[in-house]
């Protein structure tokens, strides 16, 4: 996570860490192909804060992955619309995934969003709770899973050289 776990290009990019006074550590970057993890007999995805944002981070586990997993640390959002937003990104992982996304936050949304991206459940934000749901692992691929952002950068290809197709036979 830029900014969080590690800053990427620190000779270049550390100083903006001083003038923010931003308390950070330097982990080392994990590997790029990471495996789900065993739980309870299922294998889980696990992305943590504004991974989630990326769809092609989180289907690097897929199709093993039967569970989605988000942890975040949104207290820094505030009262604002961003915990709302952030629970919509992971409602739309679990649709192009495929799978039920867990999501655990110190004062976001806490909750369980279904393999359609509906919030099955949900516990208050800014408020200590415990939520308890059931969920089972989904197997199988979906086409996001299948073909991730190629797909739609191909469709918007297609689309930009039928109207450029278009202008051209209407200006000769």
């Amino acid at each position: 996570m830029p900014f969080g776990e590690f800053i990427p290009l620190r000779p270049v990019l550390g100083w903006i860490v001083g003038v923010l006074a931003i308390p950070l550590q330097d982990f080392s970057r994990g590997g790029p192909d990471q495996q789900p993890l065993e739980v309870a007999g299922q294998r889980v995805a696990v992305d943590i804060c504004y991974e989630d944002a990326f769809g092609e981070e989180i289907i690097r586990q897929l199709p093993a992955a039967t569970l989605l997993v988000n942890m975040s640390n949104v207290a820094w959002f505030g009262r604002s619309i961003a915990p709302g937003q952030h629970l919509q990104i992971s409602q739309t992982r679990a649709l192009e995934t495929g799978r039920y996304m867990l999501r655990a936050t110190n004062t976001g949304v806490t909750g369980v969003i279904d393999p359609r991206g509906r919030v099955e459940a949900a516990a208050a934000e800014f408020e200590t709770a415990v939520l308890t749901h059931t969920v089972r692992g989904y197997r199988g691929t979906t086409p996001y899973v299948r073909w991730g952002n190629y797909a739609a950068l191909a469709l918007c290809a297609a689309l930009l050289a039928v109207a450029w197709i278009a202008r051209l036979r209407r200006n000769p």
